[in-house]
């Protein structure tokens, strides 16, 4: 296959107009294709059915303490959902609180505490001039809408195979009392499919932040989502907790995780990680804030999967329904325009996301002609 750039204007032509010719017919056939990023299908939602199952009028609804599920209280998670979620994390169940359906609502929820009451006693960000996040790019939108919302300032930091440019993130980090947080997608990253690298990881770990109260936003997201049942196709990352507890930093990270893409999305349970100060922190204003969360949700997914092991397996049917899309996307591409250099994308062991980079100038007309 020629390079486009070796052709002659008249040969460019010719192949616009074929081109031009396949677009007209695929407009023709009135596909209504759902593009929506990041979300499951129908047969990936069916795998989780059985849940609904699990709970029912005769069923016992006591946890392994003896308390009825049915009622108020446990506000920081039952303990066996606590040990499940830990192990997803790769965290301590005593380094864990189970939150509501949507880590997403939970990220939110602590940006608005740190701004309203501040960090563990820091100064409330709502009362910092300009306050500044760091921001990798590509990115999640969603999380980009949150810091959007409360007015901070955003800093774009460019994302690397390895994540984000830590000498960028270094400078502002160690040297500006305004930056507040980083968002990070550290596995599988949403868009582009990269993994942090040990380095990067550690890197983090050993931030001198200038700012008191600062954190990272270490949304987990895919941190169980692979593609490939080996494990030398599954891509492990260094876990930031412990990092961050070697490096002497063990209060400036958040680890937020979910089931949204395990089980059913906007059913799940979400949970956050971290250090014991940072939870004593966080407990203070839940408790004000809830009696507790859908202890009820958290039993179901507990008896649903009775262990981590369990998860794991349901992790792979669902790669079995991911994995052959993405070796599609990624054939179709590699056959129709692999060697014609106007483009490249990723080619990710897990997650959601491949990632294509056009040529300068043409990423809006392509997303135009798909629409």
């Amino acid at each position: 296959m020629r390079k486009y750039r070796d052709m002659s204007r008249e040969e460019l032509l010719i192949e616009k107009a074929s081109l031009e010719k396949q677009f007209e017919a695929f407009k023709a056939r009135r596909l209504k294709l759902d593009m929506s990023r990041g979300k499951p299908s129908r047969a990936q939602l069916e795998l989780s059915n059985g849940m609904m199952n699990v709970l029912n009028s005769d069923a016992y609804f006591n946890d392994e303490t003896g308390t009825d599920c049915r009622n108020y209280g446990i506000l920081t998670g039952i303990p066996e959902a606590k040990r499940l979620m830990g192990q997803m994390s790769e965290v301590d169940p005593d380094s864990i609180i189970i939150c509501g359906n949507s880590s997403l609502n939970v990220m939110f929820d602590t940006i608005a505490h740190s701004f309203s009451h501040g960090v563990c006693g820091s100064k409330p960000w709502g009362k910092v001039d300009h306050p500044k996040w760091l921001c990798p790019v590509p990115g999640y939108d969603r999380h980009f809408k949150i810091t959007e919302a409360f007015g901070f300032d955003m800093i774009n930091i460019p994302m690397t195979p390895d994540g984000p440019d830590m000498d960028m993130v270094e400078e502002y980090v160690n040297n500006d009392s305004s930056v507040k947080g980083i968002w990070c997608v550290p596995k599988y990253s949403n868009p582009q499919g990269y993994c942090y690298s040990d380095e990067t990881v550690r890197r983090f770990a050993n931030l001198k932040p200038a700012a008191r109260g600062f954190r990272i936003y270490w949304d987990n997201a895919y941190s169980i989502h692979h593609l490939y049942e080996e494990e030398e196709d599954q891509v492990q990352i260094l876990e930031i907790l412990e990092e961050c507890r070697k490096a002497g930093n063990p209060d400036i990270v958040y680890k937020f995780i979910s089931t949204s893409k395990v089980t059913f999305p906007g059913s799940g349970i979400a949970s956050i990680a971290t250090s014991k100060a940072n939870l004593e922190d966080i407990k203070k204003y839940m408790s004000v804030q809830t009696i507790g969360h859908d202890k009820l949700n958290q039993l179901r997914h507990v008896r649903f999967f009775g262990n981590f092991a369990n998860m794991e397996e349901h992790m792979m049917r669902h790669a079995a329904i991911l994995r052959p899309k993405f070796e599609l996307v990624e054939s179709a591409l590699q056959r129709e325009i692999g060697g014609l250099e106007i483009g490249t994308w990723t080619c990710p062991k897990g997650g959601y996301f491949i990632s294509f980079d056009s040529l300068d100038g043409c990423a809006k007309r392509i997303v135009a002609k798909a629409a």
